[in-house]
């Protein structure tokens, strides 16, 4: 029996006996499908360089697709890179990990700029550890995977909280790393733990902004419920005598309310979710309303009145001129926000009492929670004069109903809408149980007739402020071609797509036949447009080829040297196919008949 040079397996730094190609892309298939098939929350996940595991692909024989790295690379480092089926060397993660500050190399961290599968790739653990004892090398970056939002979505959480933890004491400032599924109890300890104090003497608080916003009791409150966000900071106190009382100036979400000058309490209502209404953020707050009603009573008052109706004024011109604060890249929330939140029937309606409205019920909602949130930032934009505001909250509730739109990367502004729209009308939908309606047919009575019947179907069902406001209906007729029978709904919508105008061209070569004789058959170049129709293709053609009053083209479809078919002017451009092309007869309008379309067709047929 012949043994194998240690060598071969050695090279590498290997701590066992190497598999074949084919062995290594089987096992770790196998242990991925297992690892993924029963993933949970608390699963650690690895995160590997994409340009080492795509060699490793290669090597096995793996189709590394669009994630296969190609970078130039320079001489100095072409004797390290191995060749297509090569074996690779250690697992190397340098390339993807930055120690900042000269961070610790337990507390490696990986660029925010990276993409998955592009830069890395993610791999279970078990499959980690399998590549490691085949190849060593690292360093590991082990990753765990969390749930997201109400519906527990599972994610790998592959950039952890960053808090800049900022002392009282003597305003020194730490970065630590925290999951943000982590309760505010561990955060508290590790903070502790840095700073060598016992945790019944810390008070952490919320200084998002560098202003002191809430106390964060120590609770089995998530970071993420807690509403703090990537790079912020926090602030570290230490009890010598006593704790400073807080949540002054703050209102029930922590963020601070601005002061407004405001009229006697008339109501001691409450808003849901917020203040009561004599606050400034009640319907006499609205569009049009007086902040402050003095008395009238003698001369002596003349001086105040003024003085009242010229700050009542003011601040009229500055409500809804608050900007909101980019938590991240929120720029697609914060317009689709400010479109909302300047429309003035739902400024109206949420500056009013509406919480009898809140539909909690509804399996299709959000227990009101959403409306609850945007009820909220809304009266905070209307009472906050100028002053930006920060949606913490808001973004908070929107990342634990719609996950997709968690953290702090870009989304779509369009999608982020419709969700908010559809969810706002769900929490606010008046109906609570909703009755089966069996639609009638139209019968060839009047549209309006038929339209508002369908509309109090639609209203039997969905009734909200969304619906009052951004529904309508669109009429929909179907003719059936056997019995020529017309069936006409009327179906709602929220939505319109409308495509976008095109401005692109393409260019088209048509050889022009003369048809008199006059003339050998000439290639003309002409640019019309990529969706345009054949009257386009008739008014370039005429103008490049200098057409006469009384001369007329005929286009016509050519398939296999024979003209396959000729063109209507209404209809759309074809598309010509590599072995098919389009022939133009200039013809004049006195010729009854066509007598040189037989010599073009011997033409085409020798061409």
């Amino acid at each position: 029996m012949t043994i194998a040079d240690s060598a071969s397996f050695m090279d590498n730094g290997s701590l066992c006996l190497p598999c074949t190609p084919l062995e290594e892309a089987k096992i770790v298939k196998e242990l991925t499908d297992k690892a993924e098939s029963c993933s949970k929350e608390g699963d650690f996940y690895y995160v590997i360089s994409n340009r080492w595991f795509s060699r490793w692909q290669r090597y096995v024989g793996e189709e590394t697709g669009e994630y296969m790295f190609e970078e130039p690379s320079t001489d100095k480092e072409a004797s390290s890179l191995t060749k297509a089926g090569e074996r690779p060397g250690p697992i190397d993660n340098t390339d993807i990990i930055t120690n900042e500050g000269g961070r610790d190399v337990s507390d490696l961290q990986l660029p925010r700029t990276l993409i998955e599968r592009s830069d890395y790739v993610l791999v279970p653990q078990v499959v980690w550890e399998k590549l490691h004892g085949w190849y060593t090398g690292g360093p590991a970056l082990p990753r765990q995977m969390i749930s997201l939002g109400i519906q527990k979505t599972l994610s790998v959480e592959v950039y952890p909280l960053a808090l800049k933890v900022i002392d009282s004491r003597d305003k020194s400032e730490i970065i630590i790393r925290i999951s943000k599924k982590a309760s505010l109890r561990k955060l508290y300890e590790q903070v502790s733990s840095l700073k060598r104090v016992d945790t019944e003497k810390v008070r952490i608080w919320d200084y998002f902004n560098d202003c002191k916003q809430t106390a964060l009791a120590s609770s089995d409150q998530t970071l993420e419920e807690s509403n703090l966000q990537m790079d912020q900071s926090i602030l570290f106190d230490v009890q010598i005598d006593e704790f400073i009382p807080s949540g002054f100036g703050m209102d029930s979400t922590g963020n601070q309310l601005a002061l407004v000058l405001m009229q006697p309490p008339r109501s001691s209502r409450t808003i849901a979710g917020g203040p009561s209404l004599s606050n400034g953020n009640g319907p006499d707050y609205g569009y049009g309303s007086t902040l402050y009603q003095g008395p009238t009573v003698g001369s002596a008052s003349t001086d105040t009145e003024h003085k009242h109706d010229s700050v009542r004024s003011d601040l009229q011109r500055d409500r809804g001129l608050a900007g909101l604060q980019n938590l991240g890249n929120t720029c697609f929330m914060n317009s689709a926000l400010q479109c909302l939140v300047h429309t003035s029937p739902l400024v109206d309606y949420f500056l009013q009492d509406y919480i009898n409205e809140i539909n909690k019920q509804n399996p299709l909602g959000m227990r009101g929670e959403l409306a609850v949130a945007f009820g909220e930032l809304l009266r905070k934009l209307w009472s906050s004069g100028r002053t930006a505001v920060a949606p913490r909250v808001f973004k908070g509730k929107l990342a634990r109903f719609a996950p997709q739109f968690s953290g702090y990367n870009q989304h779509d502004s369009q999608e982020l809408l419709a969700f908010l729209l559809d969810g706002l009308h769900e929490d606010l939908n008046r109906v609570k149980q909703k009755p089966y309606i069996e639609t009638k047919d139209s019968n060839g009575r009047p549209d309006e007739e038929v339209a508002n019947e369908f509309w109090s179907y639609h209203k039997a069902r969905n009734d909200s402020i969304v619906v009052d406001v951004c529904q309508g209906q669109y009429k929909s007729t179907l003719v059936c071609p056997d019995c020529g029978k017309i069936s006409i709904t009327f179906d709602p919508f929220m939505y319109l797509s409308l495509p976008l105008p095109s401005t692109a061209t393409r260019s088209m070569t048509i050889t022009v036949f003369y048809g008199d004789g006059s003339g050998l058959p000439i290639p003309f170049t002409v640019s019309v447009p990529k969706y345009g129709y054949c009257k386009d293709l008739f008014q370039a053609l005429g103008t490049a080829c200098c057409l006469e009053s009384d001369e007329t083209l005929i286009l016509a479809e050519v398939y296999e040297h024979k003209i396959y078919r000729y063109l209507d002017n209404g209809e759309s451009l074809p598309t010509i196919k590599d072995d098919e092309c389009i022939v133009a007869y200039r013809l004049s309008k006195k010729h009854a008949e066509f007598p040189m379309l037989e010599i073009c067709h011997r033409y085409l047929e020798k061409s």
